[in-house]
């Protein structure tokens, strides 16, 4: 259950629609007797080879890099020596899963650039 101070986590699951709808009604469960919900966004995968295909070591190695010292694309594929691209590629799938965001910031002076920044707070990998 949430308490004050406890940080939205976020977990990458295999699940299918049975587990799906259980977990749907213990939250329904839990509102109906206004009661908190607990703080969570999953990110749940039917197929294994899906879920596979979303925590990649280099997707992994990236998110942690965001994580640690977010930052424009070409310093991320600088920092961890990748193609531009590739690293592009990568952020738009796990900005997809709700992982990451990229912002559009103004320069100072003129121009803008994006920004890559980590929404998840805490990354469970349940399996």
């Amino acid at each position: 259950m949430q308490t004050k101070g406890q940080e939205m986590r976020t977990v990458i699951k295999v699940e299918g629609p049975a587990e799906f709808f259980k977990r749907g009604k213990i939250i329904a469960k839990l509102a109906d007797q206004g009661k908190a919900i607990p703080r969570e966004h999953i990110i749940a995968f039917e197929n294994p080879e899906d879920m596979a295909r979303l925590i990649t070591t280099a997707k992994l190695a990236l998110f942690r890099e965001v994580r640690q010292n977010p930052g424009s694309i070409t310093a991320l594929s600088e920092r961890l020596h990748r193609d531009r691209s590739a690293v592009k590629r990568d952020i738009d799938e796990l900005e997809k899963a709700g992982l990451i965001e990229v912002q559009d910031m103004p320069l100072p002076g003129h121009g803008r650039k994006k920004e890559v920044r980590a929404v998840a707070e805490q990354v469970l990998l349940a399996i």
